[in-house]
């Protein structure tokens, strides 16, 4: 870690400073048993005001919220390259309470990931790209983590990502739930997979299925262009299958090369499967 903000309470972070990792010197050493240093931590406190701070080209992730409730982030500006590894914009682990707004996140990974025992996190008005997309998970890589529940992403725009709005979960997980999920009007712009679900993260490790249990996710009045043939993708679990996906209001146009006609959506291993509105592509048969 850089900086790490750790058993403190009742603090305020703030004053438009630049954090500069220069990450560039370490990025080709990186690789998965390799952690690369955080460049700013906030630990196991509580009543965190974090804002107007810019984190440019942190070695590993630009941020962590790690056991950590009640923190409000506003106006951060989290920038590295769209190929550099692993560079998270902001990460939770066992989080609570949650507000994220008004920032603009520009990496080589996640913009937001929200990970392990998170709950009741609110995202608001971030602008993603390039990066990895907005998404809860990875989830269940390890034999000790926590469900996580009732986060919203609402109001945010991603361009060029490589992900939009996901969900991903590995094989061979622990016992979990994901629940009470929403992604709701978020504008695409040439997005590839702008809706997934993929619980086979990272399968070529372990063949077993994922034992993390997705409900009541919804993705709601998402809009805009996609790179993508199969836009919308839900790939579940065949040992606990997804229950009540929501898609509502969904409009996703190619772009060149692609014509409409070249969409299509996949399903696999999802129960109760519920449309409300427009949805375009035609959503999957599961």
């Amino acid at each position: 870690m850089w900086i790490l903000i750790e058993h403190v309470d009742n603090v305020k972070i703030t004053g438009g400073g630049t954090l500069n990792a220069h990450g560039q010197n370490v990025w080709k050493y990186a690789d998965d048993q390799t952690h690369m240093p955080v460049s700013f931590t906030f630990q196991s406190s509580s009543k965190g005001d974090i804002s107007n701070l810019n984190l440019v080209d942190a070695m590993g992730f630009h941020s962590k919220m790690i056991d950590s409730i009640d923190i409000q982030i506003t106006n951060l500006k989290i920038t590295a390259p769209g190929d550099s590894p692993n560079t998270d914009g902001i990460h939770l682990s066992n989080a609570t309470n949650v507000n994220i707004t008004d920032t603009i996140i520009g990496t080589g990974d996640d913009c937001v990931s929200i990970g392990t025992g998170s709950t009741n996190v609110y995202v608001n008005r971030v602008k993603c790209g390039p990066g990895h997309g907005l998404a809860v998970g990875s989830l269940g890589k390890r034999p000790d983590e926590l469900s996580v529940g009732k986060i919203t992403f609402i109001n945010c725009s991603l361009t060029g990502t490589t992900n939009g709005c996901r969900i991903k979960s590995y094989h061979a997980s622990p016992v979990l739930t994901a629940t009470n999920i929403v992604f709701q009007d978020i504008i695409m712009d040439q997005v590839k997979n702008p809706i997934i679900i993929d619980q086979h993260y990272d399968s070529k490790k372990n063949p077993e299925q994922s034992n993390v249990k997705i409900s009541d996710a919804h993705f709601r009045n998402i809009k805009g262009t996609t790179i993508s043939k199969i836009p919308i993708v839900l790939n579940c679990s065949s040992k606990v299958p997804c229950d009540g996906v929501e898609l509502a209001d969904i409009d996703l146009q190619p772009v060149a090369p692609l014509v409409a006609a070249d969409l299509s959506s996949e399903c696999a291993s999802a129960t109760n499967l519920k449309i409300g509105g427009t949805v375009n592509p035609k959503p999957p048969t599961c």
